[in-house]
């Protein structure tokens, strides 16, 4: 059951019920499922890193965006302008 949670997790890259999975990890006693928990942690893994990389490069695309729009912001005058 845990094993087929965690794929399913996987594929619908659901980091909510990995974490839950995750904190919650039985201990297999045959050869074969002990493979395929190992398996699928490392794809996990493999996962985690790969959203943190896009969440990344997201935030410092965002914060490219922010500097742009500062920039081309209009600067007031905190004087007395009788010219305009």
């Amino acid at each position: 059951m845990w094993l087929n949670s965690l794929k399913i997790a996987i594929i619908e890259k659901n980091t909510d019920s990995l974490q839950k999975l995750l904190d919650d990890i039985p201990k297999y006693e045959d050869k074969e499922s002990k493979e395929q928990a190992i398996y699928l942690l490392r794809e996990a893994l493999e996962l985690l890193h790969t959203l943190k990389d896009q969440t990344a490069a997201d935030m410092m695309k965002i914060k490219k965006n922010i500097a742009f729009l500062n920039s081309t912001e209009r600067v007031s005058l905190n004087k007395f302008d009788i010219t305009s």
